[in-house]
């Protein structure tokens, strides 16, 4: 990329794959763009869930082909130490896949081989200034009493097409598959995450096995191990003079159900969209309109995060029983099995 002090209509603040993503979708509305990269880089291995609805936007970006993924055909949702069980499949939302599995640098390289030579600027002057930077330190917000583990799992059998979601007494446990080993989130309370992200890898399988239970099989290696915080922070709005806030700059969500960078592409889809078709980018209306339009798919996908990440948890024997007959209803009924599972895909486009 080229460093040039110049006057755009867009800068994109932050180079992420939102970021990344927002200046590809603007690449042919006739903008001047320039995208200013301020990130850390990225820890060894980050999984991310990519929603099909996600692979829609970055097909038509021209970032899909050749990204290394491994698909994801069902969800087995559990919960530990007691009943409740549901399945959801791709065939039951009606898509070829639920999602997809990918690491970080693999989809940053992807989007920033498909940019090119896009200009760089740090102090140009610029009609829009989007914020992409990722989750804004300066907001307190929610910190949930969990953090989350992520690893690199092998397991025997390996993994093959399905993800397995299990809400334990400390917060949910994700197993995502990724290339026949498994791309483990597991959120629990903080000192708890401190001492099994440096416990001996024998100690380490044991208490995972004891958590996952017997479905996803015998794990039998552990790799690249990382703690982080996990916080629920809102911006109370989107948008502030000629500046707009997407991905995780506007909201960071827990990683429960895997949300987050979804919610962002549909930000970056969506505004690139109003963007384009406005006589002035940086223009109150434009941006309301931008925000307006976002709302309904961000709140409702904050709520459903964050309901989650709490309601699922804990060792209250009611409340147990009642998840446990919410995730029966929910294997037992098709109809509400499907909307719940276009509605993680769509966002709020799945509504009726």
């Amino acid at each position: 990329m080229t460093s040039l002090p110049l006057r755009v209509d867009v800068l994109v603040r932050g180079a992420g794959p939102v970021g990344c993503a927002l200046a590809l979708a603007l690449r042919r509305s006739g903008l001047r763009v320039a995208l200013a990269d301020s990130a850390s880089p990225p820890p060894v291995f980050r999984p991310l869930a990519l929603s099909y609805a996600s692979r829609l936007i970055l097909e038509r970006l021209g970032a899909w082909a050749d990204l290394p993924v491994t698909a994801i055909e069902r969800i087995v949702v559990s919960q530990a130490g007691a009943f409740g069980r549901t399945r959801l499949d791709a065939a039951d939302a009606g898509v070829p896949a639920l999602g997809y599995v990918a690491d970080y640098s693999a989809l940053l390289g992807r989007l920033k081989a498909a940019l090119g030579d896009l200009p760089s600027s740090t102090v140009g002057e610029a009609r829009c200034i989007v914020h992409a930077e990722g989750a804004p330190q300066e907001l307190e917000g929610k910190r949930y009493a969990q953090d989350a583990l992520v690893a690199l799992l092998h397991t025997e059998p390996p993994s093959a097409a399905t993800a397995f979601e299990r809400f334990t007494a400390g917060g949910p446990l994700a197993l995502l598959p990724f290339a026949g080993r498994h791309a483990l989130i597991w959120s629990m309370r903080p000192a708890r995450a401190r001492e099994l992200v440096v416990a001996d890898e024998r100690q380490f399988l044991a208490e995972l096995a004891a958590a996952a239970g017997s479905t996803v099989g015998r794990p039998i290696k552990v790799e690249h191990r990382t703690v982080q915080a996990l916080a629920l922070k809102v911006r109370s709005t989107r948008v502030a003079g000629n500046e707009v806030y997407i991905g995780n700059a506007a909201q960071t969500l827990h990683p429960v159900a895997g949300q987050g960078l979804n919610l962002g592409l549909r930000d970056a889809w969506d505004l690139a969209r109003v963007l384009a078709a406005a006589p002035d980018p940086g223009a109150a209306a434009t941006l309301a309109r931008f925000a307006a339009q976002r709302r309904l798919d961000a709140g409702a996908t904050i709520r459903i995060t964050d309901f989650l990440a709490g309601g699922f948890a804990g060792t209250n024997p009611l409340l147990r029983a009642a998840r446990g007959a919410a995730l029966t209803a929910l294997d037992i009924f098709p109809a509400p099995r499907r909307f719940f599972a276009r509605r993680m895909i769509f966002g709020a486009s799945a509504l009726p």
